[in-house]
């Protein structure tokens, strides 16, 4: 049976078709968030430590770490990104002990990443072009690492399931040529929202029984794509997730976490009610009022998507002895059996 094996220096990830299914946390990365980006600039990292707090806390198995800001002083990610790279995975695994996802198309910042991080960290990615398979190969062979194969290359992202399948294979037969087995290959099919294309869900679910069946391979993806465009993305992706796990699906880059309610939309609830008249005490607390409007929570916690993972896992025997379902459903003020309240609670595994 396929086990990719990714590691940080004291904690072993393990993805496989028998194994809980592997989270991914896809928060650092600057992509679309002008915040970060231009923190990572003036070299302030707290957002970067919150994020990697939280997602761990949340559930992550593995943490994907990207350095892809373009400077405003200087546009050039070739002499930008390695050194953010080797700074972002120093402060990471300083924080948290689950191992890292290296994440760039950037090779010098990739091979930065790989210099700099413990263990046996996932590179993401290769793709299907030849002089992109010449380059993130042999660092591949060099480094003994996994690594993330998305299924495009130079004619772009095909809509045929059939020739997303060919440019994986492709992948994990040019893998072999430089003596990279494909359990160390986790393919990306790549999910298409299903807003513009009605058989997009139904596509990676038959790919990914192909990849598994046909050539071995461990899968991911990036989970929210599916939903992009739509309304209550969360709950597609809370029905996705699940379904793509049961077609053979070990892993996903993926929020684990649901964000905290922000004070404009409390502000903007509270101005609701006062307008139809519902009168909220002046001295309810944020958390409590959140709570009772069914709003979410002011604090980082795990998301529903988590939930649904976590439900699968337990439903295909991939949770032993349901320990960890039970786990993220007790009460965090509960008492501790045959203890009490506030008394010295265990370490959590």
């Amino acid at each position: 049976m396929t086990r990719t094996i990714v590691e940080s220096k004291t904690k072993t990830a393990v993805m496989g078709f028998d194994e809980p299914f592997c989270v991914i946390g896809e928060r650092i990365n600057p992509t679309g968030r002008k915040k970060l980006a231009a923190e990572l600039e003036a070299g302030d990292f707290s957002t970067v430590e919150k994020d990697a707090l939280a997602q761990v806390m949340a559930g992550a198995t593995l943490l994907d770490v990207n350095a892809g800001v373009v400077y405003n002083s200087n546009p050039n990610p070739n002499e930008t990104e390695p050194p953010l790279m080797r700074k972002m995975i120093e402060l990471v695994q300083g924080l948290v002990d689950v191992p890292l996802c290296i994440d760039s198309s950037v090779p010098a910042a990739l091979e930065a990443g790989l210099a700099t991080a413990e263990g046996r960290p996932l590179l993401n990615s290769v793709t299907g072009e030849d002089e992109r398979l010449e380059i993130v190969l042999p660092l591949v062979k060099k480094y003994n690492v996994p690594v993330v194969a998305i299924s495009n290359d130079d004619t772009g992202i095909s809509e045929d399931p059939d020739v997303r399948f060919a440019v994986a294979k492709k992948i994990v037969e040019r893998a072999a040529d430089f003596g990279i087995p494909a359990h160390d290959i986790v393919v990306d099919p790549l999910v298409m929202p299903i807003g513009a294309m009605a058989t997009a869900g139904q596509q990676v679910f038959t790919l990914v029984r192909k990849l598994r069946e046909e050539l071995g391979v461990n899968t991911t993806c990036g989970a929210s794509n599916v939903s992009f465009g739509l309304p209550n993305r969360h709950g597609i992706n809370n029905a996705f997730l699940p379904m793509a796990m049961g077609a053979g699906m070990t892993s996903a880059i993926m929020n684990p976490v649901a964000l905290p309610v922000s004070q404009k939309k409390i502000a903007e609830k509270k101005a609701q009610l006062e307008v139809a008249g519902i009168i909220v005490p002046a001295d309810m607390d944020d958390e409590t009022f959140v709570t009772l409007f069914g709003m979410g929570s002011t604090k980082a916690r795990s998301g529903k998507e988590m939930e649904a993972i976590r439900a699968a896992n337990l439903l295909t025997n991939n949770d032993p002895h349901g320990k960890s379902w039970i786990q993220s459903n007790k009460d965090p003020n509960e008492a501790p059996a045959g203890g009490r309240a506030g008394g010295r609670r265990r370490r959590r595994g």
